[in-house]
């Protein structure tokens, strides 16, 4: 999809970019090969010709924060197709919401396999660093409103600059209302019983449990209930940039 895009150029809009469409100017590639485009003076198609080629070079050459820089946060979904493989699935847990509270689990998964680290235990902001600098998107449920701010806050060097794809607001645009548990159950996906049964406040006390009886029982419970948190995200992430896409690409016609 981000080859067909065109929202990242200054001055172009999502009507805009349909109207280039509907006249079949349908990805980059098509737009540098027109001698004009309608609604765009020669002007500015030599501007946008330089963007675009410029843009190709970032893309091609996996230069992913190039994207970061551009491209609206609400469109960053259009880069996961691309850079599907080069995707963390990114949750956190912390001790509350508080000015005062601190991250307890950080749970990445790759598409292949899950890493969690927790606090006291493995979690080293280095090693964490480290780990996030090797891909080119981070996708999150909510991670706009609660868990990149966060992260930000508390540990302001931690986060790469690459695009950050938040599932939330990609669900809400396709008319899916409700938490992570609830999108969950409009896709189908299951998790095991007792862990099913938790939500996110309950995060906070299984550490607290965890912290005061020394039962690592409840820390367990914890991290596998942020593993299947950043699992699950894959799942929708999959869904509904496909859903997305083949929804813009029906208003072309």
């Amino acid at each position: 999809m981000i080859t067909k895009s065109f929202i990242f150029l200054d001055g172009i809009g999502r009507q805009s970019e349909q109207g280039m469409w509907r006249q079949g100017i349908s990805d980059w590639n098509s737009f540098l090969g027109a001698e004009r485009v309608r609604g765009v003076s020669p002007a500015r198609k030599g501007h946008y010709d330089r963007k675009l080629r410029e843009a190709r070079q970032a893309l091609y050459g996996m230069d992913a924060s190039y994207f970061a820089r551009m491209m609206p946060q609400p469109e960053t979904w259009r880069l996961y197709g691309f850079f599907r493989e080069e995707a963390v699935f990114l949750d956190i847990e912390t001790t509350g919401m508080g000015m005062q509270d601190d991250i307890t689990v950080v749970g990445l998964f790759d598409g292949v396999n899950t890493k969690t680290m927790v606090r006291g235990v493995n979690l080293d902001y280095r090693a964490l660093a480290k780990e996030l600098g090797k891909y080119k998107i981070i996708v999150t449920f909510n991670g706009g409103t609660f868990d990149i701010p966060f992260i930000g806050k508390r540990y302001p060097n931690l986060l790469p600059t690459i695009p950050h794809i938040d599932l939330r607001t990609l669900t809400g645009r396709l008319g899916y209302r409700g938490g992570l548990k609830q999108i969950e159950k409009e896709f189908g996906i299951s998790r095991r019983e007792m862990v099913g049964r938790l939500h996110g406040g309950d995060a906070a006390l299984l550490w607290r449990m965890f912290r005061g009886s020394g039962d690592e029982h409840y820390l367990k419970l914890l991290v596998e209930y942020n593993e299947e948190d950043v699992i699950n995200l894959k799942k929708i992430a999959d869904v509904c940039t496909g859903e997305m896409e083949r929804r813009m690409m029906a208003l072309a016609n």
